[in-house]
Order: C-alpha cells, then structure tokens, then sequence
C-alpha cells in the first residue's frame, strides 16, 4: 500500500465522508433514500483472509428501505489508468459474496445484498479504460450474450470532479479533491478556510483530526514549503499558508528587484528597480495565471496568451481570482 492509498483510508474510515461522497458523486434519487444513521464499516473479522488481503480498500454497509446495500471502496490510486480494473472488481466482490454466504449473513430469503463497487482514481490524465467488464470481451455469437458476464464500477476521476476552492456546498469530499488538485498555495488557503468553518463544532473534532492526518501525509507533496507534521488544527494549517502565501508574494517582489537590479546596471539604477518590480512580479503572476488556466481548462488559445502577455500585474492577479469561479476560458476575461 502507497502512501498515498493509506492517507485516503484514514479518511474513508469516517461516516461522514462516505456520505459525502454518495451525497455528492452518485446521481439518482435513489441515494436520498439511503438511512444514513445506519451506515456503518464492515470490520476486517468479517471477511475472509484473501478478502482482507485488500486492507488499502473500504467496505460499507447503509440500509436502503428494508435491505442492507454495501458499498466497496478501492482505495488504490494509481497514476495511470488500469485497463483490467473490471475484472478485479469482480474478482473482490465474488470474494465478499463467498464470505457472506459462508457467514450467513444474508436475508431470510438467502438473496445476496446489492453491491456498490467505486474506485477512485487521481491520476493526471482522465480514465479511458472499461468501467464494464463486458466491454472488454471480445466479440461472439449473440446467443452467448445471455451468459458472458457483466461487472461494472463506479468510477471517480479526481481531476473531473475537483472544484478546486469553489465550494458550493458543504461536502468533505469535494473539498479533499479541491485540495489534491489545487494549483497554489493560495488555492489550498480558500479550502482550508471552508473546512475550518465546517468542522467548528468539538463533537467534529475527530473528522478534523481525520482530515488533518490526510494533510500531513499529502501535504508535502502539495506544499512542501509548510511544515505539515507540526500543524495540530485546521486552524493552524490555515495561518500557515496564510503565511505560505505572505511568503510567495514577498519573494515576487524580491525576485523582480533582483531582475531590475540586473538590468539597472546597463539602463540606471532607479529605472532598473522600477522595471524590475514591475517585470518580476508580472511575469511571475502570468506564469501563475497560465498554470491554473490549463490545469482548470485544458490547453489555453493562442489568443488568450497574447492577452496575458499584455496585462498588467494588477490585471493578471484579478484573472487569477476569477478563474475558480467561471465554467469556461473566455468567461475568465469578461
């Protein structure tokens, strides 16, 4: 198990983020009938040693109506997509069958329970591979159709659903995203922000302490410039990149003065620091604008670069505000 896989079971070994990750990802009317006071793990004891072999996945149960529906995480990131993921899927889920017939643990009427598999996935590029296992059999006479199997998952591609510090509602899940897939440390600051406010109330403390023990493992690789392992609260995280963001601003200035130090020797010392202030900081908040726009959009016009190319820092830093607010590019500039 990565790093990566174990920082996301100690968040997915909350309630609260299971909700919110069927509240908030899964379509259908279907999830608002789900008893959510139910929801409970399904612990390691309860499952077979090949079944708990899988101890980077997550295993969930929620009564829907009458019945138990269990929900089967994976929680394996992997940085490219797996073309064959149907069929591990399937492989788990006939396992968990297997115990649960061994167990006893079905209805009176011996029916297996519904199965929710959900793989989330945070690689760089978006998942093309199979999400049906029937997709990936190769053609044969329609009679056999009836009896060649059919396995599909529910997919979460990280990079699809990340609203990157535009948070419209209050779900844990949709800000943990935001956070992996941020491009700043500002960025990070406005997320953090949110979930202060949502986990204010002490019976929450144990969610935060959740979250936190995700940052601390994630964080260096989001920021390396913060020292995540001595952060004991959301709140601290958030002066830290308050500061983190104090920081990044200052070093623009000292870098465009350096920049027009340079060439103040050949054009004059004072119009060098002008020039220098001004090119440095713009330049950099360019650079800035660019990353997020393409991380946000995808590749940006040739047009809209010529654009930056003209703009004043005062005008690239108010792009830069808008960017995570829009749905499109151009709605960026208006």
């Amino acid at each position: 198990m990565t790093d990566h896989d174990t920082s996301y079971k100690f968040l997915f070994a909350h309630a609260e983020m299971v909700r919110d990750l069927l509240l908030g990802f899964m379509e259908g009317s279907w999830v608002r009938e789900l008893d959510f006071v139910s929801l409970e793990k399904v612990s390691d004891g309860y499952v077979s040693d090949d079944l708990r072999a899988r101890h980077n996945d997550a295993l969930w149960r929620v009564r829907w109506k009458r019945e138990w529906l269990y929900i089967y995480l994976m929680l394996e990131f992997q940085s490219k997509e797996d073309r064959y993921m149907p069929v591990r899927i399937q492989t788990y889920l006939g396992l968990l069958y297997q115990d649960l017939i061994r167990r006893g643990e079905l209805e009176v009427d011996g029916r297996l329970p519904a199965v929710l598999p959900i793989v989330l996935y945070n690689g760089r590029r978006r998942w093309r591979a199979a999400t049906d296992l029937n997709d990936l059999i190769q053609e044969s006479p329609e009679a056999l159709h009836p009896y060649l199997p059919r396995q599909r998952f529910f997919l979460v591609d990280q990079g699809l659903y990340a609203d990157k510090g535009n948070l419209r509602e209050r779900n844990l899940v949709a800000a943990v995203f935001a956070l992996e897939n941020g491009a700043t440390s500002r960025d990070m600051l406005r997320v953090i922000a949110r979930l202060v406010d949502w986990l204010k109330d002490p019976e929450q403390q144990y969610l935060e302490q959740g979250i936190l023990e995700w940052l601390r493992r994630r964080g260096p690789s989001l920021d390396s410039q913060v020292p995540w392992q001595a952060v004991h609260n959301l709140r601290e995280a958030h002066s830290m990149l308050e500061d983190r963001v104090r920081e990044w601003k200052a070093q623009f200035w000292r870098e465009g003065l350096e920049a027009g130090m340079k060439k103040g020797r050949r054009q004059g010392l004072q119009k060098g620091r002008q020039e220098g202030r001004q090119e440095g900081s713009t330049t950099e908040a360019r650079n800035i604008l660019l990353r997020q726009l393409r991380r946000r959009f995808g590749e940006v016009p040739a047009e809209i670069e010529t654009r930056l190319n003209g703009a004043s820092r005062e005008q690239l830093e108010d792009w830069i505000d808008r960017v995570y607010e829009v749905e499109t590019v151009e709605a960026v500039f208006d």
